[in-house]
C-alpha cells in the first residue's frame, strides 16, 4: 500500500513544472519589458509570448502528471552521449568563433548530435545539417532580416 501511495505523487515533476513555470515568468515578464515597435503587426515580442506560453503548458502538463504520479520511468544517464553532445555545442562555438559561419557549424552540431544519439552516418549526418543550416539561415537572412554569423559560404549567398 505503501508503494501505490508513494507512486502517486512525483517531486521530480513537480520541481520541473515549477522550474517550467519560473522560466515561462521570466520571458513572459522580460517580453513585457521590452520597447519594440513593428512595422507589419506582429514583432519580434509576438514570438516570445508564444514561448512563454508553450512554457506554461508545458508546466501545467508535467503539474498534473507529477501530481498523478504519470511521470514516465527515469532513463539512465549515458555519460559519453552527454560529451559528445557538450563537444558538438563547443565545435558550434569554435567554428563561429574563427569566422567558419552558421551553416558551417550548425552542419557539425547536427551530425556529432546524431552520433551522440547513436547514429553512424556521419557524412549523410552532416549533408542533412548542411541542408538544415542552409535553410535556418535563408530564413533568418533573407525573410526575416535578421543576420546570423556570417562565414565563406554565407558571403556566397
Amino acid at each position: 500500500m505503501d508503494d501505490q501511495l508513494a507512486r502517486k505523487f512525483d517531486p521530480a515533476g513537480i520541481a520541473i513544472a515549477g522550474l517550467l513555470l519560473a522560466l515561462a515568468a521570466v520571458i513572459y515578464w522580460d517580453a513585457s519589458k521590452l520597447q519594440l515597435s513593428s512595422t507589419y503587426g506582429v514583432g519580434p515580442k509576438a514570438m516570445m509570448y508564444v514561448v512563454a506560453t508553450g512554457l506554461l503548458v508545458l508546466a501545467l502538463g508535467n503539474l498534473m502528471m507529477g501530481l498523478r504520479g504519470e511521470m514516465p520511468a527515469r532513463e539512465t544517464v549515458d555519460p559519453t552521449a552527454i560529451l559528445r553532445i557538450l563537444g558538438g555545442q563547443a565545435a558550434l562555438i569554435a567554428v563561429i568563433g574563427f569566422g567558419g559561419g552558421f551553416i558551417i557549424a550548425t552542419a557539425l552540431l547536427f551530425s556529432i548530435t546524431s552520433a551522440a544519439f547513436g547514429r553512424r552516418t556521419f557524412l549523410t549526418d552532416l549533408a542533412i545539417g548542411f541542408g538544415l543550416g542552409l535553410a535556418i539561415y535563408l530564413m533568418f537572412d533573407k525573410l526575416l532580416t535578421l543576420s546570423l554569423p556570417a562565414g565563406p559560404l554565407e558571403r556566397l549567398l
